[in-house]
């Protein structure tokens, strides 16, 4: 059972996600920010779902779509913003962007440019708690495109050889950038849960777009990650949909028609999903979600209106933070 307070905290977090994504979008395509912006506009069950089971000592690994993970984790988004126009008073000081921001004060470890940049720094994550003592598990987000990868085989072996508590929770959206995964021909395995099962790895596969699906699936691998014995990896298949381009300036006629993939999305709306639960259980009313749809709104035309008047760093800024 769900407090009603919780549910409109989990609504909060999509709303804010969906309406986040909306406006960088707005401001990319007006050119108020530059560089690449990959969006989440459909996923949002996903890493409000996730996110929801994890404490704020726990970590995070992302990738180049990367600002759900940042807002679901619970990173402020005043800084958020900033980043994204780049601004010194973003969450990297201006100088991540869009595809690599990050909030190590909430365990989000950083977006990543880099496709499957992100399972060996998920596994590092978990071996340095190993050596602190600490309870924390880590999580990294990937696409059905990195499953691909050599990263993730790599890092998959060695969390569940060295029993780290790791959780991969894999967005499959059936879409690597342009290339169509759902009709096969990319990749051997089209179910790619099956994979777990080469690391003796416990696995699921949920409906992405049904957030209670989500988070009840991560609360069982969670619970295993945290305090079971031996292998104590685990793997979250989420199958769900890319409503948007890969990112605002992709092509995506070339390889989908853009209306049917929109059509898809409002059919299945993670968001409308949710309310349509909630309305159907007696946990919520529809005023609900209107009075929280309006507080976000004001949320994020504070972060849009903190991001334009914030200065950009002064020139020396390129000289700090710089590892030798």
């Amino acid at each position: 059972m769900f407090e009603r307070e919780e549910l409109l905290r989990y609504y909060e977090t999509m709303v804010k996600i969906r309406k986040f994504e909306m406006e960088a979008k707005r401001a990319r395509e007006a050119e108020e920010i530059l560089g690449n912006v990959h969006l989440y506009v459909g996923e949002e069950a996903v890493a409000t779902g996730v996110c929801a089971c994890l404490t704020p000592q726990d970590y995070i690994e992302s990738t180049h779509r990367g600002h759900g993970h940042t807002i679901a984790k619970g990173a402020d988004i005043r800084p958020m913003m900033a980043e994204l126009y780049g601004k010194i008073t973003g969450c990297c000081k201006g100088k991540g962007g869009s595809q690599h921001v990050a909030d190590f004060s909430v365990g989000m470890l950083g977006a990543n440019g880099i496709v499957g940049g992100g399972f060996g720094l998920a596994v590092g994550a978990a071996l340095a708690a190993r050596f602190q003592n600490s309870d924390a598990i880590s999580v990294v987000f990937f696409g059905d495109g990195a499953s691909n990868r050599g990263t993730f085989h790599e890092s998959a072996n060695m969390a569940a050889a060295w029993h780290l508590p790791v959780i991969f929770v894999c967005e499959n959206n059936g879409i690597a950038c342009s290339t169509i995964h759902a009709t096969g021909g990319q990749q051997a395995v089209l179910g790619l849960s099956k994979r777990a099962v080469g690391y003796d790895m416990e696995s699921y596969v949920v409906n992405g777009n049904d957030f209670f699906a989500v988070k009840a699936a991560m609360e069982r691998l969670v619970k295993r990650a945290r305090n079971g014995e031996g292998n104590r990896c685990g793997f979250l298949e989420c199958q769900t949909h890319r409503a948007l381009a890969h990112n605002v300036n992709d092509a995506q006629e070339v390889y989908r028609d853009p209306a049917a993939a929109w059509a898809k999305f409002v059919a299945d709306d993670p968001i409308r999903n949710y309310e349509r639960r909630c309305l159907a259980e007696g946990w919520l009313k529809q005023e609900d979600f209107g009075a929280v749809q309006t507080h976000v709104d004001e949320l994020i035309q504070d972060a849009k209106q903190f991001a334009i008047e914030s200065p950009y760093p002064d020139p020396e800024e390129l000289y700090t933070d710089i590892y030798d």
